[in-house]
């Protein structure tokens, strides 16, 4: 199809033309790049709509280890693609556990616990704008709603770019570059693995010291150590400062090297914009965790 071969020449090198068939692939009805899409846009609207009548802007964050796990069986068409959407399916139960069981989660579903940075982001700690209350509310649409909606969908596009190379590019579904596990798609495979466990190791650790230190403080223990400091030190902390939130960024590079090897090799196809928009999120959202730590722990952190 003309879509199908626009789409195989996006993933070889031209960023124009990854962009018109993208454009041609959610404007082509039923494709799993309009369902996705359109699914995405219609989540981000009922963001907005939930999180300005509530107060919490904490919703992408309950959404955020559900969303891409739909986006990816959207894209399944073949044994990559599958692998890919159970591999995100693996990656999202255990994050959502883990969101649940920090409070995340309660009835109804739009309260629950909400992210403490939203609070003094809108108070102006990080940009002194956002105090003002029409500023927020632009926040809240473009970046808080839209762009972390719309970069979970990112995130997931090398299912896409398989989904094409697989079903447009050779025709049946097999495409030109069938899974091998011996290759590129078995290093993706135990370095996404490889990346869970760390990130669950890390959130483990991390949540085991959160609750030993409120007992303490709730039961008036002395607190010593870590406890005393206020936060983990501990375990893979001792070695990298926030380990889960590298070991999510690991993820999703690692989760990109699917696309790579949908493409016959191809490192720099158009899905690259993916993972690379959610490093820059996380290098944001870092410096200002480190600012309020060191605003709440001067004198020991």
């Amino acid at each position: 199809t003309q879509f199908g071969h626009k789409m195989a020449s996006a993933e070889c090198d031209l960023l124009s033309a990854a962009v018109e068939g993208v454009m041609e692939g959610v404007a082509t009805t039923g494709s799993p790049y309009q369902i996705a899409f359109l699914t995405c846009l219609g989540i981000t609207i009922l963001v907005f709509i939930v999180s300005t009548l509530t107060r919490n802007y904490s919703q992408v964050d309950k959404l955020w280890s559900i969303t891409p796990i739909l986006y990816t069986w959207m894209a399944v068409v073949d044994a990559r693609t599958l692998l890919m959407a159970v591999l995100v399916t693996v990656w999202g139960i255990r994050l959502t556990f883990n969101f649940h069981r920090r409070g995340g989660y309660s009835w109804p579903p739009w309260s629950g616990e909400e992210d403490y940075r939203w609070s003094y982001i809108q108070q102006g700690h990080f940009v002194p704008i956002l105090a003002n209350p029409v500023a927020w509310v632009t926040f809240n649409l473009t970046f808080i709603s839209f762009y972390q909606n719309f970069l979970l969908l990112l995130i997931t596009s090398p299912s896409f770019v398989a989904y094409t190379a697989a079903k447009e590019c050779n025709g049946g579904g097999t495409g030109q570059h069938p899974l091998n596990m011996m290759g590129m798609d078995g290093l993706a495979t135990l370095l996404v693995l490889l990346s869970i466990l760390v990130e669950s190791v890390a959130d483990n650790q991390q949540y085991k010291f959160q609750t030993e230190k409120y007992r303490r403080i709730n039961n008036g223990v002395e607190r010593k150590g870590d406890y005393a400091d206020g936060f983990c030190q501990s375990g893979l902390f001792s070695i990298v400062r926030k380990p889960n939130y590298a070991a999510e960024q690991s993820i999703w590079i690692c989760f990109y090297l699917f696309a790579v090897a949908a493409t016959g090799g191809n490192f720099l196809n158009w899905s690259l914009i993916g993972w690379s928009s959610l490093v820059m999120l996380f290098q944001g959202s870092g410096f200002f965790t480190e600012k309020l730590t060191l605003m709440k722990y001067p004198e020991t952190y």
